[in-house]
């Protein structure tokens, strides 16, 4: 019961199985309620209704709460309202507000009161007396060791005083010691103020003073009131309304029939000859688009009319872009789980995978619309007889052409980034996700950007990526996918043939082969935890993945057992049933691929476990993960990306050794390191090669403005989405310099400097 994440769960199951024929009538069995909890009443009705119903009491543990850092920490991080009481005091009025509630219910929640504040002890026995309630309804429990005073004193009086102490491994044990020793020598402490005040009974009796009480709650959020910018809060689905929500609109939309789902030019849709089918990679017979095919002549009609568009909307002012797009981004909280569905359904995300996504795509929206705003006031510099002033003005005709590992969330940061800085847009989404796209199509034109400014082209990449790329009327060129692909537009768009009257801006992200090194300090579980998000959340199928695993050679033995051990426990199926924690690959193309590398990384490398996944492969394209030990690092296994759930496990001898494996690779996007040593930690830091580092957690994740994203080498061009530099890509820096020192003055022509007066 000590993790709120995970404390709806516990109270289901215990109830569940106390509500079981075999265990309805056992009374010795107990739950513990942490009072810093603002849910913490809400809990304990719930639990008397169903105490009630089940005929047999159950003991409440009452503790005040221990992992409150953890707690308020957590929900920062995730934009979540804090679940606990900011001050010790607001928690200890509450508990004294849960202690009258338990003993007004003692019937069928008996008490048992876990604390050394006196004060909580003496309001508990008092409350119990004046309510006339028998000494054997209730127990006291102190810690051995802390709590020995108190609990002579309690058990003198007639009390029944559990002692309990923590049992198991030294190691693990010492935590708990650490965090008990942090808990009672805080300056809040009841016991450290004991001490310094033990002549002083009348301070140590106080009731505590909180400006907000718990019978009178306000909610707090983790928001700092001074930043102008907030990351979309990640939807909580250990709340129970949020997992009903989610599940039943899957259900519906699954059952939704077949839809075609055309390209739309200048607002309208375009009927095509030609069309694709977007499949469930869950469920491979289950088609979830019937896809229209863009032609080159729509093609050449969705470029002719952003051209034609361009010269009104460059000159739209900055605000009303902007808004436009917080519109969007309004729109997108409104349906935001509606937008995780089809992205659970169309490319097989997870629930928290799905619901980042669209978080990120609110991101790039708010963030970006704010980034042009402040890029739109020009910079003057003003001198007697001289003023300077540079501004921006948008590039052309931008193409975003984006994939289906994201769907939305790069496919909005890279429309966004256009829109706001005043370049008109042509989409061209992946085969595989053009539902989500056209999704995200409809909310730009329902938000009120202009039919002629947004164009939506879906197709075979094929067929109309070249011609979109060398279109002597695009100027910018916006690519996340393969490196293959990438480095094709590059040198496609470098060509300046007849009609191109301006080299193309070329802004790419073409994946990477990314490591993380664990030092031989590292905290061994939070690396395994680390590992094992970074390489199978969403199969792998990240371009900031891990696929390789650098280890301290003594270790490597330990680890790669922990890691088969902790991969075997997570389970395969479909993306749309929360239990499963890894789904399908997106494509039958991708699988066969990926089953293709396996087999062929066997040459270099031992296969020391596989995920047995034949049962699914009827249903959907399923790849069953892959760990490798003792891999050279300098096969494919090693230097390729993948693009999958395969984990590459290298051992080495010293961190420099470890830094150049790991900068031995064409590509330079994420790597982490695990480690408690300062001057290992500061060693990467300072060697390795990687646009986005991470210290001691996973490598997968990044939040716009918090970790603007993006890498160098054969990874990218170095442009930072999500970050303050990134608008830049899309315009271009202009300077104007007037002379203000002027002679022979036309009468009647207002001037913009000084007028001298030489008369």
């Amino acid at each position: 019961m000590e993790q709120t994440s995970l404390k709806e769960l516990i109270l289901h199951t215990f109830k569940s199985i106390l509500s079981e024929p075999e265990f309805k009538t056992w009374p010795n069995v107990g739950i513990a309620i942490q009072a810093y909890l603002k849910q913490s009443h809400s809990d304990l009705i719930e639990l008397r209704e169903w105490s009630v119903k089940r005929g047999t009491p159950v003991w409440i543990r009452l503790v005040k709460g221990a992992y409150w850092d953890f707690e308020t920490v957590t929900a920062n991080l995730n934009g979540w309202d804090q679940p606990v009481w900011q001050t010790k005091a607001q928690t200890d009025l509450n508990y004294e507000f849960l202690t009258s509630f338990l003993l007004r219910n003692n019937k069928h929640l008996r008490p048992a009161f876990g604390s050394h504040n006196v004060r909580s002890v003496a309001y508990a026995i008092a409350k119990a007396q004046i309510l006339k309630i028998p000494d054997s309804n209730l127990e006291f429990q102190v810690l051995y060791g802390m709590g020995n005073t108190i609990g002579k004193s309690l058990a003198k009086l007639g009390y029944r005083v559990r002692v309990y102490t923590p049992f198991g491994e030294l190691i693990p044990g010492m935590a708990y010691f650490v965090r008990r020793l942090l808990e009672n020598t805080a300056n809040d402490s009841f016991l450290k103020a004991s001490v310094l005040n033990s002549q002083d009974e009348d301070f140590l009796l106080m009731k505590p003073i909180a400006i907000q009480s718990p019978t009178n709650q306000i909610e707090t959020t983790s928001k700092n009131s001074n930043q102008t910018f907030y990351n979309e809060p990640l939807s909580d689905f250990t709340i129970t309304k949020n997992r009903l929500e989610m599940a039943q609109i899957i259900k519906t939309l699954t059952a939704l029939p077949t839809k075609t789902y055309l390209p739309i030019i200048n607002g309208k849709e375009t009927n095509t000859q030609s069309f694709i089918e977007s499949i469930n990679p869950s469920h491979k017979r289950h088609i979830v688009g019937k896809i229209g095919c863009a032609s080159l002549a729509d093609t050449n009609l969705a470029i002719t009319s952003a051209s034609k568009a361009f010269d009104s909307w460059k000159e739209e002012k900055a605000s009303v872009r902007a808004n436009l797009l917080r519109k969007v981004a309004q729109k997108l909280r409104d349906k935001k789980l509606e937008m995780a569905s089809w992205q659970v359904i169309e490319c097989g995300k997870g629930w928290r995978e799905a619901d980042a996504d669209v978080c990120e795509a609110i991101d790039f929206c708010e963030y970006y619309a704010s980034l042009a705003e402040i890029m739109a006031i020009p910079k003057i510099i003003q001198l007697a007889g001289e003023t300077n002033q540079t501004f921006y003005q948008p590039r052309g005709v931008a193409v975003v052409i984006s994939p289906w590992n994201f769907p939305l969330a790069i496919l909005a940061g890279m429309s966004a980034a256009a829109l706001a800085t005043g370049n008109t847009l042509i989409m061209k989404p992946a085969e595989q996700s053009s539902v989500v796209a056209y999704h995200w199509m409809k909310l730009l034109l329902e938000c009120g950007f202009p039919y002629s400014v947004v164009q939506f082209l879906p197709g075979i990449g094929e067929d109309i990526g070249p011609h979109l790329v060398s279109h002597p009327l695009t100027a910018i060129i916006a690519f996340t996918g393969s490196r293959k692909v990438g480095l094709e537009i590059n040198q496609l768009a470098s060509k300046t043939e007849s009609g191109v009257k301006f080299v193309k801006k070329i802004i790419a992200e073409m994946g990477g082969k990314n490591c993380i090194i664990i030092d031989k300090d590292a905290d061994m579980d939070e690396a395994l935890t680390g590992v094992v998000s970074s390489a199978i959340d969403f199969q792998g199928q990240k371009c900031s993945a891990c696929s390789r695993v650098l280890i301290p050679r003594e270790m490597h033995d330990a680890f790669s057992k922990r890691l088969s051990e902790a991969i075997a426990s997570k389970t395969v199926g479909p993306a749309e049933d929360p239990v499963n924690q890894i789904g399908p690959v997106i494509d039958e193309e991708s699988r066969a691929r990926i089953e293709k590398r396996i087999d062929e990384s066997k040459q270099s490398a031992k296969l020391i476990y596989r995920a047995d996944v034949s049962n699914l492969l009827n249903d959907g394209f399923y790849v069953g993960p892959a760990i490798f030990e003792d891999a050279d690092p300098k096969s494919d296994l090693c230097q390729q990306e993948i693009f999958g759930p395969v984990i590459a496990l290298i051992p080495y001898d010293t961190l420099e050794q470890a830094i150049a494996i790991a900068n031995d690779s064409p590509y330079a996007l994420t790597a982490g390191i695990y480690s408690r040593n300062p001057e290992s930690i500061k060693l990467i830091s300072r060697y390795i090669e990687a646009g986005n580092l991470y210290i001691n957690r996973k490598i997968t994740g990044a939040m716009v403005h918090r970790q603007p994203f993006g890498g160098y080498k054969l990874s990218g061009v170095g442009s930072k989405a999500g970050g303050t530099d990134y608008l830049l890509q899309f315009v271009l820096p202009r300077t104007i310099t007037e002379n203000t020192l002027r002679r022979g003055f036309a009468p009647g022509v207002p001037t913009r400097g000084f007028d001298l007066d030489i008369s």
